[in-house]
């Protein structure tokens, strides 16, 4: 589970900005960064781990 951290993460933060779309709360800029934040930490996460593995 933990070698998909990062992929999950991701997928997260593209639900919260997808979200944020359909609910109409693109206005609201902590929604937005929030769903930036997850999904560069996936990103950072995925490498780390991703290296640590091979």
């Amino acid at each position: 589970m933990k070698k998909y951290l990062g992929i999950l993460l991701i997928v997260l933060g593209a639900l919260v900005l997808f979200l944020s779309y359909w609910l109409e709360l693109v206005d609201y800029n902590p929604v937005q960064f929030t769903g930036l934040g997850l999904i560069l930490a996936g990103l950072i996460a995925h490498i780390f781990i991703t290296k640590k593995t091979k």
